[in-house]
C-alpha cells in the first residue's frame, strides 16, 4: 500500500532533503538566514536494496509521524521498535523485506551493513574489556553480562549479606516451570505488609534485552551497599518506602538468548535473538510443533511477547496477530504465566511507581501506548516524573503512543487499573545487548558515552523515580488508630474491557473483559498508623481525555517568509518561538500557510533537535500542520517550492494556538473496602473509604464498629 500524506507517497519527500545528515544542512543554513536547497542523493540502489550477498542489514525507515510508523509495522517487517520522531528501525533480512518497504513508499538509510559481524565485534569487545578491568565502578564491581545462575547467585548474596533488609521473593513460574524470581529491600523487609508504599522495578520482558535486567540488579546492590556505607539517600529510600527487584520476568526466554551462540542475523534459529517466551500458540501450523524452546522448528519466533499480553487494553493495534511475529500477542489476554505472576504481584502490593526496563533508543515511555486510549488524567504530574528522570538520562521523555501505538504493556494494565505509576527505560541507544561497557556500566554510572553522562545516568533516575513513589503527593493515604496486632486490608474487585480485538485484516471485534481483584494490608503495631494505597478510584473511570489549562494560549504570531524564492525543489527557513508555562499553556499549536495562486508548496516543521514533528504536503490551499502539546522552543518551517512557486504565488504563514482541552471527568467514585480482622481472621468492622491522588482519608479509630457509625452518621 502506498503511504501518502494526501496526495502523494512520502518517498516524494526526498530522503536526504529530512534526513539526518541534511537536517543539520537545513538547521546550519537556517541560521545563516538563507535559501535551502536541495541536496543530492549519493547513496546507490544497492543501499536501498538492504542486502549485500547474505548479509542481514538495519535501516531506518524514515517515517515522520505516528501513522506511517504504524504503516510500517503493519507490513510486517521485522522492526526492532527503536524508533524517533524521524523514523523506525528496520531488519531487512532480504531483498523482498526492502521490496515491501519500497511498495509502499518509503526510503531509508542504512544502518548496519553487517549485522552479524556487529554482534560478533560487541562480543569481542566485551571481552576484551573483562580482561582488561579487574573491577567495574558499578555496585557489583561487574565486569560482563551475567548468565541466568549469576543472578540467582547475586540475588542469595544480597540476602545473606543484608537479611535485615532482604526478603527473597518469587512470584510466580514461567511456562516451564521456573521460578521467577526477585528481592524485596526495606528496612524490616520480612514485614510485607507494613503499608509502605513500593517501588517495583522489572528487567527481561523480553529475552535478548540484557541490559534491562543488569540495570534492575544493580540498583539491588546500589540501594543496599548505599544504606550500608550510610548513604543518607538509600537510607531514606528504604526507611520509607519498599523497593522489589524482579530482574528476569522472562526466566525461559532468556536462559535460552543468554546461552545461545552468537549468530547475531536474527534469523530462525539465531536463538540468542529470541523476544518472547516459550507458549506454544493454538495457531502454530502442525510443521512448526514439536521439539524444545530452545530447538524447534519455529526457532526463536515461538513464545508470545509479554509485553503486548497484559489484559490492558489487549488486542488492539500496536501487537501482532500472527503467532510468529516477534510481538504475537498471545492467544489471549493476560494468558502467560509470567504475566500473571507480574499482575498478582502488582495487585497485592501498594505499588505506587513502577519502572519496567528495556532496550533500546534513550526513552522515558509513559501511558498511554495507544493514542486512541486519550492521555492520562494525571498527564501534568505524569509527564513532570518522567521529565524529571529524563533530565538524569538525558533520554527523551514521552507518551508512548507518540512513537507508535502499543497494545497490552504492563504500564498500561498497571497505570489504568491501580493508579499507580508506570514507565518503560529503554536503554541506551543502539541494539538489544550492545558492549557492556557502554550499555551497562556507562547507562548505570553516567559514564561516556552515555547521553547521561555527568548528569548521574539510569542511577540517578532510579532514585528519582524511588523519591516519587514516597512522596504523598503521588498516591494515597489512609490514616487511622488501631490496637496492636488488627489486620488491616484495603480491597477492591472489578472487571475491565480490553480494547475491541481485531482480527488478522486488521477489523475491529468486540472487547473482551477480565477481572483484577486490588489487595494492600497492614498489621498494626498499636496506635496510629499509615497505609499507603493508589487513589481508590482508578483512572480508567475517573476520566481520561484533556487535561485542565494553567495559563492562557499564546498570542497569534506571523511566520516570516525570508526574501526571494526558492527555485522548484529548493526550500526556504523560518522560525518561530513557542512559549512554556507560567506565561503560556499551549494545548496546541496550528501553522497555516496560503498562497494565491495554484502553486504547491508543501510545509515542514522541526523542533529544535532537528526531528520533524508536523508536516504538510497536500494539495490543500492552506496548509495547515496541527502539534499538540508543543515542547517550548525554537521550532522551524522548512517551505518547499514543490511546484509552481512564484513572486505571485508567494506563501504567508500564521502560527495560532489553543489551550488545552479541559478535562472530562465520569464524576463517579470509586471505593477501597477498608476492613478490620483479629489474629483469628474475624472481621470487626469495615467502611469504603474514597481518596484521591494526593490526599489523605482519616479512618479514625477503624477497628471500632461504634465509631465507625458515628462518623458516617455526622
Amino acid at each position: 500500500m502506498a503511504i501518502t500524506t494526501s496526495h502523494r507517497p512520502i518517498s516524494r519527500l526526498r530522503a536526504t532533503a529530512l534526513g539526518a545528515a541534511a537536517l543539520s544542512v537545513f538547521l546550519a543554513t537556517a541560521l545563516a538566514g538563507g535559501a535551502v536547497g536541495a541536496v543530492a542523493d549519493e547513496r546507490t540502489e544497492s543501499d536501498l536494496v538492504g542486502s549485500d550477498g547474505d548479509n542481514v542489514r538495519v535501516v531506518f525507515v524514515h517515517a515522520r509521524t505516528v501513522a506511517q510508523r504504524n504503516q510500517v509495522i503493519a507490513l510486517g517487517v521485522d522492526y526492532t521498535e527503536h524508533a524517533t520522531a524521524q523514523g523506525i528501525e528496520v531488519i531487512l533480512h532480504s531483498d523482498a523485506d526492502a521490496q515491501l518497504l519500497r511498495d509502499a513508499g518509503f526510503t531509508w538509510d542504512v544502518k548496519v551493513r553487517d549485522l552479524a559481524a556487529r554482534m560478533a565485534e560487541s562480543r569481542r569487545a566485551d571481552a576484551r574489556y573483562q580482561a582488561a578491568v579487574e573491577t567495574s565502578p558499578l555496585p557489583s564491581g561487574r565486569t560482563s553480562y551475567r548468565v541466568y545462575a549469576d543472578y540467582l547467585s547475586d540475588l542469595r548474596l544480597l540476602a545473606h549479606r543484608y537479611p535485615w533488609l532482604t526478603k527473597p521473593i518469587t512470584i510466580g513460574r514461567s511456562l516451564l516451570g521456573e521460578p521467577i524470581r526477585g528481592l524485596e529491600i526495606s528496612q524490616n523487609a520480612d514485614r510485607v505488609a507494613d503499608g509502605k508504599p513500593v517501588f517495583l522495578m522489572m528487567g527481561a520482558h523480553h529475552a535478548r534485552e540484557w541490559p534491562s535486567s543488569e540495570h534492575t540488579m544493580e540498583f539491588a546492590f546500589d540501594l543496599l551497599q548505599g544504606y550500608a556505607q550510610g548513604n543518607r539517600r538509600a537510607r531514606h529510600v528504604l526507611a520509607k518506602e519498599r523497593v522489589i527487584v524482579v530482574p528476569i520476568v522472562n526466566v525461559d526466554g532468556f536462559q535460552i538468548s543468554r546461552d545461545a551462540a552468537t549468530l547475531g542475523d536474527f534469523s530462525l534459529f539465531d536463538y540468542e535473538m529470541k523476544r518472547k517466551n516459550c507458549s506454544v500458540s493454538v495457531n502454530t501450523p502442525a510443521e512448526y510443533l514439536g521439539g524444545t524452546c530452545d530447538d524447534n522448528p519455529a526457532g526463536r519466533l515461538r513464545g508470545t511477547d509479554l509485553n503486548r499480553n497484559y489484559p490492558g487494553f489487549w488486542g488492539g493495534f500496536g501487537a501482532s496477530t500472527d503467532w510468529s511475529d516477534d510481538t504475537y500477542r498471545g492467544d489471549g489476554p493476560g494468558d502467560t504465566p509470567e504475566v500473571e505472576a507480574v499482575r498478582r504481584l502488582i495487585s497485592e502490593r501498594a505499588v505506587t511507581v513502577m519502572i519496567t526496563n528495556h532496550t533500546y533508543s534513550n526513552l522515558v515511555l509513559r501511558p498511554p501506548s495507544l493514542l486512541s486510549t486519550g492521555k492520562a488524567p494525571d498527564e501534568v504530574q505524569y509527564k513532570a516524573l518522567g521529565d524529571s528522570m529524563a533530565q538524569a538520562n538525558q533520554y527523551a521523555s514521552q507518551a508512548a503512543y507518540q512513537l507508535y501505538d502499543t497494545s497490552g504493556s504492563v504500564e498500561d494494565w498497571s497505570y489504568w487499573n491501580t493508579g499507580g505509576y508506570g514507565f518503560t527505560f529503554e536503554i541506551g541507544p543502539d541494539d538489544f545487548h550492545p558492549e557492556y561497557a557502554d550499555a551497562v556500566v556507562g547507562e548505570y554510572l553516567g559514564i561516556a558515552p552515555a547521553a547521561g553522562a555527568g548528569l548521574g545516568g539510569n542511577r540517578e533516575a532510579y532514585y528519582r523515580a524511588a523519591a516519587a513513589a514516597m512522596d504523598p503527593a503521588q498516591h494515597a493515604q489512609i490514616v487511622g488508630r488501631a490496637p496492636k496486632g488488627r489486620f488491616l486490608s484495603v480491597r477492591k474487585s472489578f472487571v475491565s474491557e480490553t480494547s475491541p480485538v481485531i482480527d488478522e485484516d486488521l477489523n475491529e471485534g468486540e472487547p473482551l473483559t477480565y477481572a483484577d481483584t486490588l489487595t494492600t494490608r497492614l498489621v498494626t503495631s498499636g496506635g496510629r498508623f499509615t497505609m499507603n494505597v493508589n487513589p481508590s478510584t482508578r483512572p480508567e473511570v475517573v476520566g481520561r481525555y484533556g487535561r485542565d489549562p494553567l495559563a492562557p494560549p499564546q498570542a497569534p504570531l506571523a511566520i516570516t517568509n525570508p526574501d526571494g524564492i526558492p527555485d522548484p525543489g529548493v526550500g526556504e527557513l523560518s522560525e518561530i518561538e513557542i512559549q512554556g508555562l507560567p506565561e503560556a499553556d499551549n494545548g496546541f499549536a496550528q501553522f497555516s500557510f496560503s498562497w494565491p495562486g495554484a502553486a504547491d508548496w508543501d510545509f515542514y516543521v522541526l523542533d529544535s533537535t532537528g526531528a520533524v514533528v508536523g508536516q504538510a504536503a497536500s494539495l490543500d490551499n492552506p496548509e495547515r500542520v496541527t502539534i499538540p502539546d508543543p515542547v517550548p522552543g525554537t521550532y522551524t518551517v522548512l517551505a518547499d517550492n514543490y511546484e509552481g512557486g512564484s513572486v505571485e504565488d508567494d506563501w504567508t504563514g500564521e502560527a495560532t494556538f489553543r489551550g488545552p482541552e479541559p478535562a472530562t471527568y465520569t464524576g463517579i467514585k470509586e471505593a477501597w473496602i477498608l476492613t478490620c480482622r483479629d489474629s483469628r481472621g474475624h472481621v470487626l468492622a469495615h467502611q469504603e473509604v474514597i481518596v484521591d491522588r494526593g490526599a489523605r482519608f482519616y479512618a479514625g479509630r477503624v477497628c471500632s464498629p461504634s465509631y465507625i457509625k458515628r462518623a458516617a452518621s455526622r
